[in-house]
C-alpha cells in the first residue's frame, strides 16, 4: 500500500449514445492519468442519460454483464495507464435481475471486485426500484495497487451505516459515484439547502469514520423524450479529508476532472487524535438492526 496516492473524479455530462459516453469516459480517464491520478472514479450509470426518470422496460436493453463492454474497455485503459478505475455499470445479472453496480478495476486490468447498490430509491423522477434489485454483496473494501478503497453508490451516501461498515472493512477512502440534481420547479426554493445537505452528510461520514470521501456527480439538464421538467444535475463533485476539509470541488454545471491526494499518515494522525472507532460502544448498538424502536425511552426492548 502506498503512503500517498492521488484520486481523480470525472464530472461528466451524458448523451443518448452509450458508446459516445464510454469513449468520453475513457478519454477523461486517460487525461486524469496524465495528470497524476492513481485512482479514477466515473459517475453513476455513466454510459447513459439518467433513464430512471420514468418506468419503461425498454431500458433494460442497455444493461450489460460484468465483465462486459464497459469493464473490458476500461480494463484496457487501466492496464495501459497503470491506474485503478471505479467503473459504474447497469448490470444484467440474469433475466429479470438487474443491479446498479460498480466494478473496481485494478492497475493490472483485472477486476478487484464488484459492489451492488444497497439502498434503492423510489422518488419522483428517481424510479430506481423498477429497475434495480437491491445489492446482496454487502458493504465492501477492495485491495488495489494504490491502496484499500471502498465504493458505494448515490442513495447509499445518505446512510451512515454503509459508510461505517465500509470503513470497518478497512477502506481509506469512500467513493460515491452519483446521479443527483434538482427538480427545476423546486430549485429556487429548496435548491441551496438540498445541495448543502448532500455535501454535509458526506463530509460527516468522513469525520465520523476518519476516512477520505470522494463524491462524483454528472452535470446537465436531462429531460425525458416524452417531455417534462427533467432533472438539472448539480455537479459539485468533491473530495474531502478525514476532518471534512474539502480538498477539491467542481462547479455545478461544467465537465471537469478534479484531483486530490490521500495521505495515510494524515489519516493515522487524525484517528489517533479523534479516536471515534476506538470509543464505539459495540455492546450497545443491537437496536440498529431494527426498523424502529417502538418502546419508550429507557424501556427495555
Amino acid at each position: 500500500m502506498k503512503a500517498r496516492f492521488t484520486v481523480a473524479l470525472l464530472q461528466m455530462s451524458m448523451s443518448q449514445d452509450p458508446e459516445a459516453n464510454l469513449r468520453k469516459g475513457v478519454a477523461m480517464v486517460r487525461e486524469a492519468a496524465t495528470r497524476g491520478a492513481d485512482v479514477v472514479c466515473l459517475p453513476e450509470l455513466f454510459r447513459s442519460r439518467y433513464f430512471c426518470q420514468r418506468e419503461d422496460p425498454v431500458f433494460f436493453d442497455m444493461a450489460e454483464s460484468i465483465p462486459g463492454p464497459a469493464t473490458d474497455e476500461l480494463s484496457r485503459a487501466a492496464l495501459e495507464a497503470g491506474i485503478v478505475i471505479v467503473v459504474p455499470v447497469f448490470e444484467r445479472r440474469a433475466p429479470g435481475i438487474y443491479h446498479n453496480s460498480l466494478a473496481v478495476i485494478d492497475a493490472d486490468g483485472t477486476i478487484a471486485g464488484v459492489y451492488r447498490k444497497m439502498h434503492i430509491p423510489d422518488d419522483p423522477s428517481y424510479y430506481e426500484k423498477f429497475y434495480f434489485t437491491p445489492g446482496d454483496l454487502g458493504f465492501r473494501a477492495f485491495d488495489t495497487k494504490a491502496g484499500r478503497i471502498g465504493a458505494l453508490i448515490c442513495w447509499d451516501q445518505w446512510y451512515p451505516e454503509g459508510a461505517r461498515l465500509t470503513t470497518l472493512a478497512g477502506a481509506a477512502i469512500l467513493f460515491y459515484p452519483t446521479a443527483i440534481g434538482w427538480h427545476p420547479h423546486e430549485k429556487d426554493e429548496y435548491g441551496s439547502r438540498q445541495l448543502d445537505a448532500w455535501r454535509t452528510v458526506q463530509r460527516g461520514h468522513a469525520i465520523a469514520n476518519g476516512v477520505y470521501v470522494a463524491a462524483v456527480n454528472r452535470v446537465g439538464h436531462e429531460v425525458p423524450d416524452e417531455g417534462g421538467a427533467g432533472i438539472q444535475f448539480w455537479g459539485s463533485s468533491f473530495i474531502c479529508d478525514p476532518q471534512g476539509v474539502v480538498l477539491a470541488e467542481a462547479s455545478t454545471n461544467q465537465e471537469e476532472i478534479i484531483l486530490a491526494e490521500v495521505d495515510l499518515a494524515l489519516l493515522e494522525d487524525i484517528r489517533r487524535n479523534w479516536p471515534f472507532l476506538r470509543d464505539r460502544r459495540i455492546d450497545a448498538y443491537g437496536g440498529i438492526t431494527r426498523r424502529f424502536l417502538d418502546g419508550r425511552p429507557g424501556e427495555k426492548e
